[in-house]
């Protein structure tokens, strides 16, 4: 059962990861934090100590899953079955933490002034282990020689736009919300585009070489 403090923290937490993502951190008031989280004022001085702090927990809240997105890459598999586990989990990300994935873009345009080294450490020593897995399967024959950074990169962006850019594709789909079928096709539409577009030999070939870190 869930404590009273896990429940007023994860209150807090999707309150200011809505409020950070609609207006960005220097203009977020912990007040207006508390009214959406039907919490008083206090509470949140209580459970995250600042403001900062509870920014950089918002951050965590969605590194933590980043990182967990390139599970597949971490264990031997063919490129089709790997990257289409990627961009399922990544468009799962854009599903179900949208503002947290705002927050996270609009930190790294900014520079990522609130990312610690280590958690650039992590993210950075995961895209170059992702990187190198491209490469040994371009390397093997199993794929198409793309550029594998600049693969990852555009990955990146069409996955997280469903998060980033959410209102723009409403408008033009006409849709208030996205529902299931949407994700799906979106999953759908990308791993076709990334799997026929490199080239992607069949599964049922054997992948030679273990992934390495460039």
């Amino acid at each position: 059962m869930t404590s009273i403090r896990e429940r007023n923290k994860e209150l807090i937490l999707r309150a200011a990861s809505e409020e950070f993502a609609d207006k960005g951190f220097a203009a977020t008031k912990t007040s207006d934090i508390a009214a959406k989280a039907g919490l008083p004022k206090p509470n949140v001085y209580y459970y995250f100590k600042s403001k900062e702090n509870l920014y950089r927990e918002v951050l965590e809240s969605i590194i933590e899953p980043l990182l967990a997105a390139s599970a597949p890459f971490n264990q031997p598999g063919h490129p089709s079955e790997v990257l289409t586990a990627y961009i399922r989990s990544k468009i799962r990300i854009s599903r179900e933490l949208p503002h947290a994935s705002k927050v996270f873009a609009s930190e790294i345009m900014h520079g990522a002034p609130h990312l610690s080294a280590e958690q650039t450490k992590q993210l950075n020593a995961q895209a170059r282990h992702n990187i190198g897995c491209i490469q040994s399967w371009i390397d093997q024959g199993l794929m198409a020689p793309v550029d594998p950074h600049h693969l990852l990169f555009s990955i990146w962006a069409a996955t997280q736009t469903y998060a980033d850019f959410d209102w723009q594709i409403s408008t033009v789909t006409g849709k208030a919300r996205l529902d299931d079928s949407d994700y799906e096709a979106a999953a759908q539409t990308i791993i076709r585009l990334v799997l026929k577009g490199c080239e992607i030999s069949p599964a049922a070939m054997t992948v030679k070489e273990p992934c390495h870190s460039l």
